[in-house]
């Protein structure tokens, strides 16, 4: 698997990705995991046959639209900017993200690309009525809801109840979903947590690529910034610490499967 900035020449048959950056490198996830690209290709890529272009999407870099039918699928991350924000690079993002619908592309939402993916296609989203989400929590899978073809969560259905772990760091949600969209998720603290449309869009407010080391340096991050109080802070901390581990394996492979299959 090679990063590639921007787009280049496909190799016959091997699968191209785009990895959509909504977010630039702080710096302990480089020091400690070279970057969030390393991040997300440890939790979706494979090792031989794939290629990943990243693009800083956040820094205004996007792929080329003549290039777009040369991709499987598309990743759009997580971000500190908020998903109905007007910038001009969100506002170019939702455009590119209804131009991958149309095209019927693979486009995984995580987080802030969770929320965008809605935006774009005719959702609401905004400021969570509960406040800020952060730590470890429960997301129940509603199986009768699974749109048709939806094979990449064909296994959550062997679950009884249906429910996965997941690391979750956000202030913001989706207030509704697009019209065509299933809500296929919801926790005790987020309505929406997973959508999907067809078996081309899906969207995860959790974050499956996370490990325990990048949310609390987060949690450091947002109290240095004075965006969390200090108790609150802790509080997350020590659940984290005190918890088991996501499950991580399970959430990789939903999104690989949907990223992957035909």
């Amino acid at each position: 698997m090679v990063e590639v900035k921007g787009s280049s020449p496909a190799i016959q048959g091997e699968k191209r990705y785009a990895l959509l950056m909504a977010a630039r490198d702080p710096d302990y996830v480089k020091k400690a995991h070279g970057g969030y690209f390393n991040v997300f290709l440890a939790a979706f890529g494979d090792e031989q046959g794939e290629r990943w272009d990243s693009f800083m999407v956040v820094d205004g870099e996007f792929p080329d639209k003549n290039d777009l039918h040369c991709y499987d699928g598309f990743v759009v991350s997580g971000s500190p900017c908020d998903a109905y924000g007007n910038d001009e690079w969100i506002l170019e993002l939702c455009l590119l993200l209804q131009t991958l619908h149309s095209l019927k592309k693979k486009v995984l939402g995580i987080c802030f690309g969770h929320q965008v993916l809605c935006r774009a296609l005719g959702g609401r989203v905004g400021k969570a009525t509960t406040g800020w989400d952060i730590g470890l929590r429960r997301v129940r899978i509603m199986e009768d809801l699974l749109p048709a073809g939806s094979s990449f969560l064909e296994d959550l259905s062997r679950m009884s109840p249906p429910s996965l772990s997941i690391i979750e760091c956000h202030q913001d949600e989706v207030w509704e979903v697009p019209s065509e969209a299933k809500v296929i998720a919801f926790s005790d603290k987020t309505g929406v947590e997973m959508f999907a449309i067809g078996d081309h869009i899906l969207g995860i407010q959790g974050h499956p690529e996370y490990t325990k080391d990048i949310v609390c340096s987060i949690i450091d991050r947002l109290l240095d910034d004075c965006c969390i109080e200090r108790e609150f802070a802790e509080k997350a901390k020590c659940g984290l610490e005190g918890a088991d581990e996501p499950d991580r394996s399970r959430w990789e492979k939903i999104c690989r499967n949907f990223l992957k299959e035909s």
